[in-house]
């Protein structure tokens, strides 16, 4: 069975080879200049999982109606998208250290885009679901690439600076996405939520193709075989404080997922919110995080990202003693609201920290690394989102419960790094 499988695996790569070098991209010969142009374009590649993940959130009550299923099913569809994405990380990292950046950017837009136009057209919630898989796992390429691009053109505490930026840019989508959705799903039915994410996709293609060059040199291309992807993740694997680093974004992420899970249910079921105006919650959280961001963007050069990721995990524990507080002496719906947008706002300064240290600890494998990290973090989310939707969704305990746990790993981690 290993070995059939072994040289089924080989067949796959060696058909990949075949198509990346079809594919071959010019490398960008001259170095490559940081402009608000490129800034832009990478935040609105970037911009493809939060409008995937949040435009269709406060379209979920509807969809589980249309479908005639439960609340915990169609939170099952974000697990879906999630799982998808984390397992999608784990072969773009490899694809882009091996074949360059840029046509794998290309391939997975491209296939998240097919992949969206078949959830418009989902007849049922299976799938549905399994649409939503195929769309994480193609748009994960561009989470793993983005990070490569900006680590093969900066080092640790300037990519950190230049992740912020990227991140407040992709922020906005967050921000709109919610609200664009709330109205589109009310005015014409949520399957058009999927339409325009189709659109959105198409245009991303269209900007990479013209503007974003490519930035691995082909002498620092690692070769596409399974021993040498095996290898590398293996040294990853295998590093205490790269698994350490690793982990303190994953949880800390994973915590921002369990509210993106139960948040359109509590605000709309619980709290009484109608579907036009819930995505207006939502964007305070994604105000606070471009204020973070900001922040984080102007501090990280003198403070140093060891110090960002602290004052992040700090902020989520205080952020999680206000959620616990308010759900014991029912503060009602901003006992929640308030707490989550404090816990929200330091999601991009610990995860952008966590990563320029570890891509400039491995920068020879910046994309396996970067594969890794996302696997986790979007693993660990899905497993988060997938404990919440089998709970009983008639209180916002489930979510306080792993929101509190999850900030609490974050630090302990921390905590076991820097002893």
């Amino acid at each position: 069975m290993f070995i059939l499988g072994y040289h089924s695996i080989t067949i796959y790569s060696d058909g990949i080879t075949r198509y990346f070098q079809l594919k071959e991209t010019k490398v960008c010969s001259q170095p490559v200049q940081l402009s608000f142009l490129l800034i832009v374009i990478l935040g609105a590649i970037s911009a493809l999982t939060p409008i995937a993940i949040d435009m269709y959130l406060p379209a979920m009550p509807s969809i589980a109606r249309e479908f005639t299923v439960t609340a915990g099913d169609i939170q099952i569809t974000l697990t879906a998208y999630t799982a998808g994405f984390a397992l999608g990380q784990l072969l773009h990292g490899p694809l882009a250290d091996s074949y360059g950046r840029k046509p794998v950017l290309l391939m997975g837009t491209l296939l998240f885009a097919l992949a969206s136009v078949f959830s418009a057209l989902s007849s049922s919630i299976e799938m549905l679901t399994w649409m939503r898989i195929a769309q994480g796992f193609s748009g994960a390429a561009a989470a793993v690439v983005i990070q490569a691009i900006v680590r093969d053109m900066f080092e640790k505490e300037e990519f950190a600076r230049t992740m912020s930026f990227i991140v407040l840019v992709m922020t906005l989508a967050p921000l709109v996405a919610p609200l664009v959705g709330g109205y589109i799903a009310s005015w014409f039915g949520w399957r058009s939520i999927f339409w325009l994410i189709t659109l959105i996709a198409l245009l991303v293609i269209v900007a990479i193709s013209l503007k974003i060059p490519e930035t691995l040199a082909i002498e620092k291309r690692q070769p596409f075989r399974l021993r040498s992807i095996l290898r590398n993740y293996r040294s990853l694997l295998v590093s205490t404080d790269a698994m350490l680093l690793i982990l303190i974004g994953a949880f800390s992420f994973s915590g921002m997922f369990a509210f993106l899970t139960a948040g359109s249910f509590i605000y709309i079921e619980l709290y009484g919110f109608d579907i036009e105006h819930v995505g207006y919650l939502f964007a305070l959280n994604v105000v606070s995080m471009m204020i973070m961001t900001t922040v984080n963007g102007r501090l990280v050069r003198e403070k140093g990202s060891q110090w960002m990721v602290k004052l992040g995990l700090t902020m989520q524990l205080i952020a999680a003693a206000l959620l616990l507080f308010g759900q014991i002496f029912h503060l009602g719906l901003w006992g929640v609201v308030i707490p989550v947008m404090l816990y929200v706002s330091t999601i991009s300064t610990v995860g952008s920290n966590t990563m320029a240290i570890l891509l400039s600890d491995y920068p020879n494998i910046a994309g396996t690394a970067s594969s890794l990290a996302g696997t986790l973090r979007f693993g660990l989310g899905a497993l988060a989102a997938a404990i919440i939707s089998f709970l009983p969704a008639t209180s916002s305990w489930p979510m306080v419960i792993v929101m509190c746990s999850c900030a609490s790993l974050s630090m302990l981690f921390f905590l076991l790094r820097t002893k």
